[in-house]
Protein backbone atom coordinates (compact mmCIF):
# COMPACT_ATOMS: atom_id res chain seq x y z
CA UNK A 1 0.00 0.00 0.00
CA UNK A 2 2.79 2.76 0.95
CA UNK A 3 4.20 2.35 -2.74
CA UNK A 4 1.30 3.45 -4.34
CA UNK A 5 0.71 5.96 -1.56
CA UNK A 6 3.98 7.31 -2.86
CA UNK A 7 2.94 6.80 -6.65
CA UNK A 8 0.54 9.54 -6.47
CA UNK A 9 2.36 12.10 -5.10
CA UNK A 10 5.41 11.23 -7.97
CA UNK A 11 3.00 11.57 -10.77
CA UNK A 12 1.44 14.85 -9.39
CA UNK A 13 4.96 16.58 -9.03
CA UNK A 14 5.99 15.01 -12.34
CA UNK A 15 2.66 16.89 -13.79
CA UNK A 16 3.63 19.96 -12.38
CA UNK A 17 6.91 20.47 -13.44
CA UNK A 18 5.90 19.51 -16.65
CA UNK A 19 3.33 22.01 -16.51
CA UNK A 20 5.93 24.89 -15.55
CA UNK A 21 8.33 23.72 -18.63
CA UNK A 22 5.54 24.15 -20.75
CA UNK A 23 4.87 27.53 -19.25
CA UNK A 24 8.27 28.50 -20.00
CA UNK A 25 8.68 27.93 -23.26
CA UNK A 26 5.36 29.76 -24.00
CA UNK A 27 6.64 32.52 -22.12
CA UNK A 28 10.03 32.70 -24.05
CA UNK A 29 7.98 32.95 -27.01
CA UNK A 30 5.66 35.67 -26.16
CA UNK A 31 9.00 37.81 -24.99
CA UNK A 32 10.44 36.95 -28.72
CA UNK A 33 7.04 38.70 -30.24
CA UNK A 34 6.81 41.34 -28.12
CA UNK A 35 10.07 42.20 -29.17
CA UNK A 36 8.84 42.12 -32.53
CA UNK A 37 10.93 38.67 -33.76
CA UNK A 38 7.99 36.01 -33.87
CA UNK A 39 9.68 33.21 -35.09
CA UNK A 40 6.36 32.04 -36.76
CA UNK A 41 6.26 35.19 -38.70
CA UNK A 42 8.72 33.74 -41.14
CA UNK A 43 8.20 32.38 -44.26
CA UNK A 44 11.42 30.77 -45.80
CA UNK A 45 14.83 29.92 -45.45
CA UNK A 46 18.07 29.91 -47.51
CA UNK A 47 18.80 26.56 -46.30
CA UNK A 48 21.26 25.38 -49.28
CA UNK A 49 22.83 22.32 -48.01
CA UNK A 50 21.83 19.14 -45.51
CA UNK A 51 24.24 17.81 -42.58
CA UNK A 52 25.50 14.75 -45.10
CA UNK A 53 26.45 16.48 -48.44
CA UNK A 54 28.24 18.71 -46.25
CA UNK A 55 29.94 15.42 -45.14
CA UNK A 56 30.77 13.99 -47.92
CA UNK A 57 31.51 17.35 -49.75
CA UNK A 58 33.68 18.31 -46.84
CA UNK A 59 37.03 18.79 -49.48
CA UNK A 60 35.32 20.90 -51.78
CA UNK A 61 33.34 22.70 -48.97
CA UNK A 62 35.82 23.59 -46.55
CA UNK A 63 36.10 27.07 -45.47
CA UNK A 64 33.22 27.66 -47.76
CA UNK A 65 30.06 29.67 -46.98
CA UNK A 66 27.24 27.59 -46.47
CA UNK A 67 23.54 27.53 -44.65
CA UNK A 68 21.80 24.76 -42.89
CA UNK A 69 18.55 24.52 -40.93
CA UNK A 70 16.61 21.64 -38.64
CA UNK A 71 15.68 20.86 -35.01
CA UNK A 72 18.26 21.85 -31.97
CA UNK A 73 18.83 17.99 -30.53
CA UNK A 74 21.25 19.15 -28.35
CA UNK A 75 23.36 21.89 -27.07
CA UNK A 76 26.05 22.29 -24.96
CA UNK A 77 27.32 25.74 -23.65
CA UNK A 78 31.01 26.81 -22.54
CA UNK A 79 30.11 30.69 -21.68
CA UNK A 80 31.15 32.65 -24.70
CA UNK A 81 30.61 29.97 -27.28
CA UNK A 82 27.75 26.98 -27.45
CA UNK A 83 28.42 23.76 -29.63
CA UNK A 84 24.89 22.55 -31.18
CA UNK A 85 23.89 19.50 -32.67
CA UNK A 86 20.89 20.72 -36.03
CA UNK A 87 19.87 17.37 -37.40
CA UNK A 88 17.90 17.57 -40.53
CA UNK A 89 16.34 14.85 -42.87
CA UNK A 90 20.04 13.22 -43.44
CA UNK A 91 21.38 13.75 -39.96
CA UNK A 92 23.41 15.28 -37.27
CA UNK A 93 25.69 18.28 -37.83
CA UNK A 94 27.32 19.96 -35.45
CA UNK A 95 27.45 23.72 -35.04
CA UNK A 96 30.15 25.90 -33.40
CA UNK A 97 28.65 28.94 -32.03
CA UNK A 98 30.82 31.90 -31.07
CA UNK A 99 29.72 35.35 -29.51
CA UNK A 100 31.81 37.55 -30.87
CA UNK A 101 30.97 35.73 -34.79
CA UNK A 102 27.60 35.73 -34.68
CA UNK A 103 27.23 39.19 -32.22
CA UNK A 104 26.30 40.06 -28.65
CA UNK A 105 22.55 40.10 -29.28
CA UNK A 106 21.64 37.21 -31.28
CA UNK A 107 23.98 34.93 -28.54
CA UNK A 108 22.11 36.57 -25.88
CA UNK A 109 18.76 35.76 -27.44
CA UNK A 110 19.94 32.20 -28.39
CA UNK A 111 20.62 31.39 -24.43
CA UNK A 112 17.92 33.51 -23.43
CA UNK A 113 14.77 31.84 -25.72
CA UNK A 114 16.07 28.63 -27.40
CA UNK A 115 15.47 25.59 -26.37
CA UNK A 116 15.76 22.34 -27.64
CA UNK A 117 13.46 20.92 -30.19
CA UNK A 118 13.32 24.25 -31.64
CA UNK A 119 13.80 24.94 -35.06
CA UNK A 120 17.07 27.07 -36.32
CA UNK A 121 19.21 27.83 -39.57
CA UNK A 122 22.78 28.74 -39.28
CA UNK A 123 24.92 30.55 -42.14
CA UNK A 124 28.52 29.88 -41.76
CA UNK A 125 31.46 28.18 -42.72
CA UNK A 126 32.55 24.54 -42.79
CA UNK A 127 35.82 23.53 -40.46
CA UNK A 128 36.84 20.82 -39.17
CA UNK A 129 37.33 20.70 -34.81
CA UNK A 130 40.67 19.91 -33.07
CA UNK A 131 38.56 16.86 -32.72
CA UNK A 132 38.30 15.77 -36.43
CA UNK A 133 34.65 16.63 -36.75
CA UNK A 134 33.29 18.19 -40.00
CA UNK A 135 31.11 20.82 -38.27
CA UNK A 136 29.82 24.82 -39.27
CA UNK A 137 30.93 27.53 -37.92
CA UNK A 138 28.46 29.91 -37.03
CA UNK A 139 28.07 33.67 -38.65
CA UNK A 140 24.52 33.69 -37.98
CA UNK A 141 22.01 31.86 -36.02
CA UNK A 142 18.23 32.32 -36.60
CA UNK A 143 14.86 30.58 -34.81
CA UNK A 144 12.74 29.64 -37.25
CA UNK A 145 10.17 27.91 -35.45
CA UNK A 146 9.45 27.37 -31.40
CA UNK A 147 8.59 24.30 -29.93
CA UNK A 148 6.26 24.56 -26.85
CA UNK A 149 6.83 21.11 -25.94
CA UNK A 150 9.73 19.40 -24.74
CA UNK A 151 11.27 16.05 -26.52
CA UNK A 152 11.47 13.02 -24.90
CA UNK A 153 14.72 13.15 -23.00
CA UNK A 154 17.54 12.27 -24.91
CA UNK A 155 18.76 8.76 -22.83
CA UNK A 156 15.54 7.20 -22.40
CA UNK A 157 14.12 8.06 -25.66
CA UNK A 158 10.39 7.69 -26.82
CA UNK A 159 9.90 3.61 -24.99
CA UNK A 160 6.17 3.92 -24.86
CA UNK A 161 5.34 1.79 -28.33
CA UNK A 162 1.24 2.54 -28.07
CA UNK A 163 2.94 6.38 -27.96
CA UNK A 164 4.88 6.10 -30.72
CA UNK A 165 2.44 4.93 -33.05
CA UNK A 166 -0.13 7.63 -32.01
CA UNK A 167 2.95 10.07 -31.69
CA UNK A 168 4.81 9.13 -34.65
CA UNK A 169 5.90 12.92 -35.64
CA UNK A 170 7.81 12.74 -32.41
CA UNK A 171 8.80 8.77 -32.75
CA UNK A 172 11.03 9.89 -36.54
CA UNK A 173 12.16 12.42 -34.48
CA UNK A 174 13.80 10.86 -31.13
CA UNK A 175 14.48 7.59 -33.00
CA UNK A 176 16.45 7.73 -36.14
CA UNK A 177 15.78 4.49 -37.15
CA UNK A 178 12.65 4.41 -37.67
CA UNK A 179 12.30 7.19 -40.33
CA UNK A 180 15.60 4.53 -41.62
CA UNK A 181 12.42 2.19 -42.11
CA UNK A 182 10.24 4.36 -44.16
CA UNK A 183 12.99 5.11 -46.26
CA UNK A 184 13.38 1.43 -46.98
CA UNK A 185 9.84 1.50 -47.08
CA UNK A 186 9.40 4.02 -50.31
CA UNK A 187 12.36 2.31 -51.49
CA UNK A 188 11.01 -0.48 -51.85
CA UNK A 189 7.81 0.41 -53.41
CA UNK A 190 9.85 2.71 -56.25
CA UNK A 191 11.46 -0.71 -56.87
CA UNK A 192 8.35 -2.45 -57.50
CA UNK A 193 6.95 -0.09 -59.49
CA UNK A 194 10.57 -0.09 -61.80
CA UNK A 195 10.43 -3.84 -61.70
CA UNK A 196 7.16 -4.35 -63.11
CA UNK A 197 7.42 -0.93 -65.65
CA UNK A 198 10.50 -2.69 -67.07
CA UNK A 199 8.22 -5.56 -67.43
CA UNK A 200 5.67 -3.76 -69.81
CA UNK A 201 2.98 -3.38 -67.06
CA UNK A 202 0.82 -0.69 -66.74
CA UNK A 203 -0.42 1.33 -63.52
CA UNK A 204 -3.86 2.06 -63.26
CA UNK A 205 -5.91 3.15 -60.30
CA UNK A 206 -9.77 1.72 -60.34
CA UNK A 207 -12.49 2.93 -57.34
CA UNK A 208 -12.41 2.46 -54.19
CA UNK A 209 -15.81 3.02 -54.11
CA UNK A 210 -17.41 -0.49 -54.36
CA UNK A 211 -21.47 -0.80 -55.00
CA UNK A 212 -20.64 -4.60 -54.23
CA UNK A 213 -17.73 -6.05 -51.91
CA UNK A 214 -16.19 -8.59 -53.64
CA UNK A 215 -12.97 -9.81 -54.97
CA UNK A 216 -11.71 -11.63 -51.55
CA UNK A 217 -13.38 -13.02 -48.43
CA UNK A 218 -13.61 -10.08 -45.77
CA UNK A 219 -15.93 -8.11 -44.10
CA UNK A 220 -16.27 -4.89 -45.58
CA UNK A 221 -16.25 -1.21 -44.19
CA UNK A 222 -19.95 0.47 -45.24
CA UNK A 223 -20.38 4.08 -46.49
CA UNK A 224 -23.16 5.96 -47.17
CA UNK A 225 -23.44 8.65 -50.60
CA UNK A 226 -25.57 11.09 -50.02
CA UNK A 227 -26.65 11.70 -53.29
CA UNK A 228 -27.47 8.79 -54.78
CA UNK A 229 -28.97 7.53 -51.20
CA UNK A 230 -27.00 4.15 -51.34
CA UNK A 231 -24.48 2.65 -49.37
CA UNK A 232 -21.18 1.74 -50.90
CA UNK A 233 -18.21 -0.54 -49.44
CA UNK A 234 -14.64 0.62 -49.25
CA UNK A 235 -12.91 -2.08 -51.05
CA UNK A 236 -11.44 -5.38 -49.81
CA UNK A 237 -9.76 -5.71 -52.88
CA UNK A 238 -8.50 -4.53 -56.45
CA UNK A 239 -9.06 -7.90 -58.13
CA UNK A 240 -12.22 -7.21 -60.36
CA UNK A 241 -12.05 -4.26 -61.80
CA UNK A 242 -8.38 -4.79 -62.78
CA UNK A 243 -9.98 -7.92 -64.66
CA UNK A 244 -12.06 -5.89 -66.38
CA UNK A 245 -9.58 -4.26 -67.95
CA UNK A 246 -7.67 -7.12 -69.20
CA UNK A 247 -11.31 -7.90 -70.85
CA UNK A 248 -10.56 -4.69 -72.23
CA UNK A 249 -7.68 -5.78 -74.25
CA UNK A 250 -5.09 -4.22 -72.05
CA UNK A 251 -2.67 -7.66 -71.40
CA UNK A 252 -0.34 -6.38 -68.32
CA UNK A 253 -1.97 -3.94 -65.55
CA UNK A 254 -1.04 -3.64 -61.92
CA UNK A 255 -2.26 -1.64 -58.97
CA UNK A 256 -0.52 -0.15 -55.86
CA UNK A 257 -3.74 0.74 -53.73
CA UNK A 258 -4.85 0.43 -50.59
CA UNK A 259 -7.85 -1.74 -49.54
CA UNK A 260 -9.77 -1.44 -46.58
CA UNK A 261 -11.20 -5.10 -44.29
CA UNK A 262 -13.13 -4.17 -41.56
CA UNK A 263 -11.65 -7.18 -39.51
CA UNK A 264 -9.44 -7.82 -36.19
CA UNK A 265 -6.55 -6.23 -35.94
CA UNK A 266 -2.54 -7.60 -34.72
CA UNK A 267 1.04 -7.67 -35.61
CA UNK A 268 -0.02 -8.73 -39.06
CA UNK A 269 -3.52 -7.05 -39.65
CA UNK A 270 -4.54 -3.64 -39.92
CA UNK A 271 -8.03 -2.30 -41.06
CA UNK A 272 -6.24 -0.27 -44.52
CA UNK A 273 -3.42 -2.11 -45.98
CA UNK A 274 -1.57 -1.61 -49.05
CA UNK A 275 -2.02 -4.49 -51.72
CA UNK A 276 0.01 -4.92 -54.95
CA UNK A 277 -2.85 -6.73 -57.36
CA UNK A 278 -1.19 -7.50 -61.03
CA UNK A 279 -2.77 -9.16 -64.10
CA UNK A 280 -1.67 -10.66 -67.28
CA UNK A 281 -3.07 -12.15 -70.18
CA UNK A 282 -2.14 -15.56 -71.66
CA UNK A 283 -0.26 -17.09 -68.86
CA UNK A 284 -1.44 -18.91 -65.49
CA UNK A 285 -0.26 -19.79 -62.06
CA UNK A 286 3.36 -20.68 -63.21
CA UNK A 287 3.86 -18.08 -64.76
CA UNK A 288 2.80 -16.01 -61.67
CA UNK A 289 4.81 -17.62 -59.77
CA UNK A 290 8.00 -17.00 -61.81
CA UNK A 291 6.95 -13.35 -61.72
CA UNK A 292 6.84 -13.66 -57.54
CA UNK A 293 9.94 -15.23 -57.28
CA UNK A 294 11.57 -12.63 -59.91
CA UNK A 295 10.02 -9.26 -58.44
CA UNK A 296 10.62 -10.19 -54.70
CA UNK A 297 14.75 -11.48 -55.34
CA UNK A 298 14.92 -7.96 -57.89
CA UNK A 299 13.42 -6.01 -55.20
CA UNK A 300 15.73 -7.39 -52.13
CA UNK A 301 18.54 -6.67 -54.56
CA UNK A 302 18.08 -3.35 -55.53
CA UNK A 303 17.13 -1.88 -52.00
CA UNK A 304 19.26 -4.80 -49.44
CA UNK A 305 22.19 -5.07 -52.26
CA UNK A 306 22.19 -8.52 -50.80
CA UNK A 307 19.00 -11.64 -51.76
CA UNK A 308 20.27 -12.97 -48.12
CA UNK A 309 18.18 -11.48 -45.46
CA UNK A 310 18.04 -11.99 -41.72
CA UNK A 311 14.10 -12.06 -40.05
CA UNK A 312 14.16 -12.27 -36.41
CA UNK A 313 16.60 -14.93 -35.63
CA UNK A 314 16.06 -16.69 -38.65
CA UNK A 315 18.41 -16.35 -42.05
CA UNK A 316 15.99 -16.62 -45.40
CA UNK A 317 17.77 -16.70 -48.77
CA UNK A 318 16.04 -15.31 -51.42
CA UNK A 319 18.29 -16.08 -54.12
CA UNK A 320 17.94 -19.70 -54.22
CA UNK A 321 14.44 -21.21 -56.23
CA UNK A 322 11.14 -21.25 -54.35
CA UNK A 323 10.06 -24.73 -53.03
CA UNK A 324 6.88 -25.71 -54.52
CA UNK A 325 4.61 -27.74 -52.57
CA UNK A 326 0.87 -28.23 -53.07
CA UNK A 327 -1.51 -28.15 -50.33
CA UNK A 328 -2.18 -31.71 -50.15
CA UNK A 329 1.16 -33.12 -50.07
CA UNK A 330 1.61 -30.09 -47.25
CA UNK A 331 -0.42 -31.83 -44.95
CA UNK A 332 0.37 -34.93 -46.01
CA UNK A 333 3.97 -33.97 -45.11
CA UNK A 334 3.00 -32.19 -41.86
CA UNK A 335 -0.27 -33.21 -40.27
CA UNK A 336 -0.12 -36.97 -41.85
CA UNK A 337 -3.49 -36.97 -43.37
CA UNK A 338 -3.53 -38.08 -46.80
CA UNK A 339 -6.87 -35.63 -47.90
CA UNK A 340 -6.46 -37.88 -51.67
CA UNK A 341 -7.36 -40.62 -49.64
CA UNK A 342 -10.71 -38.98 -48.04
CA UNK A 343 -13.82 -39.61 -50.57
CA UNK A 344 -16.70 -37.76 -48.30
CA UNK A 345 -17.29 -34.03 -46.41
CA UNK A 346 -18.29 -36.43 -43.55
CA UNK A 347 -14.76 -38.51 -43.36
CA UNK A 348 -13.36 -35.14 -43.00
CA UNK A 349 -15.23 -33.60 -40.44
CA UNK A 350 -14.70 -37.04 -38.37
CA UNK A 351 -10.96 -36.38 -38.78
CA UNK A 352 -11.38 -32.70 -37.45
CA UNK A 353 -12.95 -33.61 -34.87
CA UNK A 354 -10.06 -36.87 -34.12
CA UNK A 355 -8.10 -33.72 -34.09
CA UNK A 356 -9.87 -31.65 -31.87
CA UNK A 357 -10.04 -28.98 -34.53
CA UNK A 358 -13.19 -26.51 -35.03
CA UNK A 359 -15.26 -26.41 -37.78
CA UNK A 360 -18.65 -25.40 -39.16
CA UNK A 361 -21.27 -27.60 -40.28
CA UNK A 362 -21.14 -25.95 -43.62
CA UNK A 363 -17.96 -26.98 -44.16
CA UNK A 364 -16.87 -29.63 -47.14
CA UNK A 365 -13.70 -31.57 -47.72
CA UNK A 366 -11.80 -29.00 -49.21
CA UNK A 367 -12.55 -26.31 -46.23
CA UNK A 368 -11.43 -29.21 -43.49
CA UNK A 369 -8.21 -29.54 -45.62
CA UNK A 370 -7.54 -25.83 -45.49
CA UNK A 371 -8.10 -25.81 -41.34
CA UNK A 372 -5.55 -28.69 -41.47
CA UNK A 373 -2.86 -26.66 -43.46
CA UNK A 374 -3.47 -24.13 -41.09
CA UNK A 375 -3.27 -25.55 -38.02
CA UNK A 376 -0.21 -28.11 -38.92
CA UNK A 377 1.72 -26.45 -41.88
CA UNK A 378 1.66 -22.67 -42.21
CA UNK A 379 3.95 -21.71 -39.58
CA UNK A 380 6.63 -24.58 -40.73
CA UNK A 381 7.08 -22.73 -44.50
CA UNK A 382 9.99 -20.43 -43.29
CA UNK A 383 11.60 -20.33 -46.31
CA UNK A 384 10.12 -19.12 -49.75
CA UNK A 385 7.56 -21.63 -50.40
CA UNK A 386 4.71 -21.54 -52.75
CA UNK A 387 2.00 -23.53 -51.76
CA UNK A 388 0.06 -24.79 -54.76
CA UNK A 389 -3.30 -26.16 -55.96
CA UNK A 390 -5.82 -24.94 -53.60
CA UNK A 391 -9.62 -26.48 -52.98
CA UNK A 392 -12.11 -25.07 -55.02
CA UNK A 393 -14.14 -24.14 -51.93
CA UNK A 394 -12.03 -21.78 -50.66
CA UNK A 395 -10.92 -20.48 -53.92
CA UNK A 396 -14.12 -18.75 -55.61
CA UNK A 397 -12.45 -16.66 -58.32
CA UNK A 398 -9.37 -19.68 -59.33
CA UNK A 399 -9.65 -21.99 -62.40
CA UNK A 400 -10.35 -25.42 -61.80
CA UNK A 401 -7.61 -28.03 -62.42
CA UNK A 402 -7.79 -29.81 -65.68
CA UNK A 403 -8.15 -33.47 -64.25
CA UNK A 404 -8.63 -32.40 -60.63
CA UNK A 405 -11.63 -30.01 -60.86
CA UNK A 406 -11.70 -30.12 -56.91
CA UNK A 407 -8.93 -28.11 -56.60
CA UNK A 408 -7.55 -24.94 -58.34
CA UNK A 409 -4.54 -23.48 -60.26
CA UNK A 410 -3.89 -21.26 -57.30
CA UNK A 411 -0.94 -20.76 -55.11
CA UNK A 412 0.51 -18.58 -51.90
CA UNK A 413 3.06 -18.06 -50.83
CA UNK A 414 4.54 -18.27 -47.89
CA UNK A 415 8.13 -17.06 -45.92
CA UNK A 416 9.05 -17.05 -42.44
CA UNK A 417 5.70 -18.84 -41.54
CA UNK A 418 3.75 -16.05 -43.21
CA UNK A 419 1.38 -15.55 -46.40
CA UNK A 420 3.09 -12.65 -48.61
CA UNK A 421 1.48 -13.19 -52.27
CA UNK A 422 -1.90 -15.04 -53.71
CA UNK A 423 -2.25 -15.84 -57.59
CA UNK A 424 -4.71 -17.48 -59.65
CA UNK A 425 -4.80 -19.02 -63.13
CA UNK A 426 -7.98 -16.99 -63.27
CA UNK A 427 -11.20 -18.13 -63.66
CA UNK A 428 -12.62 -16.76 -67.01
CA UNK A 429 -15.65 -19.31 -67.44
CA UNK A 430 -18.73 -16.84 -66.80
CA UNK A 431 -20.74 -20.36 -66.44
CA UNK A 432 -18.35 -21.58 -63.87
CA UNK A 433 -18.16 -18.03 -62.31
CA UNK A 434 -21.67 -17.48 -61.78
CA UNK A 435 -22.25 -20.86 -60.30
CA UNK A 436 -19.47 -20.38 -57.53
CA UNK A 437 -21.07 -16.51 -57.33
CA UNK A 438 -24.08 -18.03 -56.12
CA UNK A 439 -22.59 -20.26 -53.85
CA UNK A 440 -20.87 -17.63 -52.27
CA UNK A 441 -24.51 -15.61 -51.53
CA UNK A 442 -26.09 -18.49 -50.33
CA UNK A 443 -23.43 -18.60 -47.70
CA UNK A 444 -23.82 -15.06 -46.82
CA UNK A 445 -27.26 -15.11 -46.71
CA UNK A 446 -26.69 -18.23 -44.36
CA UNK A 447 -24.69 -15.75 -42.02
CA UNK A 448 -21.40 -15.63 -43.68
CA UNK A 449 -20.12 -12.13 -43.02
CA UNK A 450 -17.00 -12.62 -45.59
CA UNK A 451 -18.68 -14.28 -48.10
CA UNK A 452 -19.72 -12.54 -51.43
CA UNK A 453 -22.69 -11.39 -53.71
CA UNK A 454 -22.93 -11.73 -57.28
CA UNK A 455 -21.40 -9.06 -59.37
CA UNK A 456 -23.42 -8.85 -62.68
CA UNK A 457 -21.58 -6.49 -64.16
CA UNK A 458 -18.39 -8.87 -63.21
CA UNK A 459 -20.73 -10.93 -64.71
CA UNK A 460 -20.87 -9.49 -68.11
CA UNK A 461 -17.20 -8.02 -68.49
CA UNK A 462 -16.36 -12.06 -68.27
CA UNK A 463 -19.26 -12.78 -70.91
CA UNK A 464 -17.48 -10.67 -73.42
CA UNK A 465 -14.74 -12.77 -73.16
CA UNK A 466 -11.51 -12.78 -70.45
CA UNK A 467 -8.40 -14.32 -72.34
CA UNK A 468 -6.18 -16.96 -70.49
CA UNK A 469 -5.07 -15.07 -67.71
CA UNK A 470 -2.69 -15.40 -64.04
CA UNK A 471 -3.04 -12.69 -61.44
CA UNK A 472 -1.01 -11.84 -58.25
CA UNK A 473 -1.70 -10.01 -54.85
CA UNK A 474 1.19 -9.18 -52.62
CA UNK A 475 0.91 -7.68 -49.39
CA UNK A 476 3.38 -4.46 -49.72
CA UNK A 477 3.11 -4.16 -45.57
CA UNK A 478 4.06 -7.55 -44.56
CA UNK A 479 6.87 -7.47 -47.88
CA UNK A 480 8.21 -4.39 -45.95
CA UNK A 481 7.99 -6.02 -42.71
CA UNK A 482 10.58 -8.77 -43.97
CA UNK A 483 12.84 -6.68 -46.08
CA UNK A 484 13.03 -4.75 -42.98
CA UNK A 485 13.02 -7.28 -39.97
CA UNK A 486 10.08 -5.56 -38.42
CA UNK A 487 8.05 -7.05 -36.22
CA UNK A 488 4.41 -5.85 -36.33
CA UNK A 489 3.03 -4.19 -39.11
CA UNK A 490 2.35 -1.13 -36.90
CA UNK A 491 6.37 -0.35 -37.06
CA UNK A 492 5.84 -0.65 -41.01
CA UNK A 493 2.92 2.01 -40.76
CA UNK A 494 3.39 5.36 -40.31
CA UNK A 495 0.37 6.21 -38.93
CA UNK A 496 -1.58 2.70 -38.11
CA UNK A 497 -4.62 2.62 -37.13
CA UNK A 498 -5.15 3.36 -33.05
CA UNK A 499 -8.48 3.55 -30.42
CA UNK A 500 -8.46 7.03 -29.73
CA UNK A 501 -7.49 7.58 -26.06
CA UNK A 502 -10.43 8.47 -23.49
Amino acid sequence: MSENKNEQPQAVQAEQELNELLQIRRDKLAKLQEAGKDPFAITTCPRDHYAQEIRDQFETLENQDVCIAGRLMSWRDMGKASFLDVHDKTGRMQVYVKIDEVGEESYKEMKASWDLGDIISVGGFVFKTRRGEISVHAKEIKLLSKSLLPLPEKFHGLKDTDLRYRQRYVDLIVNPEVKDTFVRRSQIVTEIRNFLNEKGFLEVETPVLHTIAGGASARPFITHHNTLDMDMYLRIALELYLKRLIVGGFDKVYELGRCFRNEGMDTRHNPEFTMLELYQAYTDYNGMMDITEELIRTVAQKVLGTTVITYGDVEIDLGKPFERISMVDAVKKYAGVDFDAIATDEEAKALAKERHIPYEERYKKGDILNLFFDEYCEEKLIQPTFLMNHPVEISPLAKKMPGNPAYTERFELFIVGREHANAFSELNDPIDQRQRFEAQAALKAAGDEEACDVDEDFMTALEYGLPPTGGLGIGVDRLVMLLTNAASIRDVLLFPTMKPRD
